[in-house]
């Protein structure tokens, strides 16, 4: 992650396809924002355990005058690198995966994160519960289904596929195993139950109406779950743009979920997903800007040598950002709920990255 200042966006927005405006209506862009409910960084003495960065007083006014449904975070957050960003010192990462939520639900952007771990392994309801205790009323989370379900390939530990996973979106163990315990772990503070795709086999993407049919009663048996008016968004994640269609649209649609704009080089770039956002419109946005499209589709491992130590703005995104705050502004403007999480290997620095986003959402 870099140091550096937080930059303002020079987004063209004549690049911007016009169509984008049938997204949000006749949203007023400039419409004033309603003030989001915020907990500013307490000053103590230092004390045992992770303590708070000292944010600068421009970031409080900023994330005074963004609108109280709009959440921004990060996917994980155990960075020494965030030290004067979010924390007040280069705490091991072992300390900050434990206790870091303490301090970094104190920033005033933050008011989310994305739990990635989830996606390796099924947690319990008691760590669920541990988290949500280190957080005030106000935060929600976002938590990933485990892949063991939303893999159809068990995989060997490069990645590559073994053979065929016998419980592919199967809706029983996504309510034992995910659903319930994050919804009895976290309680009021669950946000998002996102249901990310790994990259599909020929074999599926052959058959698109079975793999609908089976996601789709997955999707209606989480429905079933969760109280009627439940606040919690349900999401779709994908990884194979071919997917991207009618029958991925009447699949969320039949069971209230929504689409998560996965934003990473194994997908189209954000502009070209907003079809499926549009047509599901009105609705709330659930977006993970995870892979910066100049690495390629399995670019990580670049990606995170490149940005070491994850503490200043190394690949700067313009377009993607530009897109992505016109998004916001016109989801949020109508008064639908955002979930914006943002990783490192976006442009290098997770928490600066959403300061440039801030940032824009406030221009004229």
């Amino acid at each position: 992650m870099q140091r550096l200042a937080v930059l303002q966006c020079d987004c063209d927005n004549s690049a911007m396809n016009p169509m984008q405006d049938d997204l949000f209506g006749d949203a007023d862009a400039g419409a004033p924002a309603e003030p989001a409910a915020q907990q500013a960084p307490s000053r103590r003495p230092k004390r045992a355990g992770v303590q708070p960065a000292t944010v600068d007083a421009s970031l409080q006014a900023i994330a005074a005058q963004l609108p109280a449904h709009l959440r921004f975070g990060v996917s994980t957050w155990s960075y020494p690198g965030w030290d004067g960003l979010v924390w007040d010192g280069a705490y091991e990462p072992s300390l900050l995966s434990r206790q870091g939520l303490t301090a970094y639900h104190q920033h005033p952007l933050l008011r989310t994160v994305c739990i990635d771990r989830t996606f390796w392994r099924p947690l319990t309801t008691t760590q669920y519960e541990t988290y949500a205790g280190q957080v005030n009323e106000d935060f929600r989370f976002v938590v990933k289904c485990p892949a063991s379900i939303t893999d159809a390939q068990v995989r060997a530990e490069d990645g590559k596929a073994r053979e065929a996973n016998a419980d592919f979106l199967d809706p029983q163990l996504a309510i034992d195993q995910f659903v319930r315990p994050a919804t009895e772990g976290l309680g009021d503070k669950l946000g998002v139950l996102v249901f990310q795709l790994s990259p599909l086999s020929r074999e599926w993407l052959q058959r698109p109406d079975a793999l609908f049919a089976r996601l789709g009663q997955l999707l209606a048996a989480v429905r079933d779950f969760l109280p009627d008016a439940s606040p919690v968004i349900v999401a779709v994640e994908l990884r194979d743009a071919s997917l991207l269609g009618d029958a991925l649209i009447h699949t969320l649609k039949a069971h209230q979920a929504t689409f998560c704009l996965g934003l990473h080089s194994k997908m189209p770039p954000i502009e070209d997903q907003l079809d499926v956002l549009r047509s599901l419109w009105p609705g709330p946005l659930v977006c993970r800007w995870s892979l910066n499209r100049i690495f390629g589709p399995y670019g990580y491992e670049a990606a995170q040598k490149k940005h070491d130590p994850f503490n200043e703005i190394r690949s700067e995104d313009t377009h993607t950002l530009g897109w992505l705050a016109r998004t916001i502004r016109g989801t949020t403007s109508r008064g639908q709920p955002a979930f914006v999480t943002v990783s490192n290997d976006a442009e290098g620095c997770a928490p600066l990255t959403i300061a440039r986003l801030a940032r824009q959402l406030l221009e004229p």
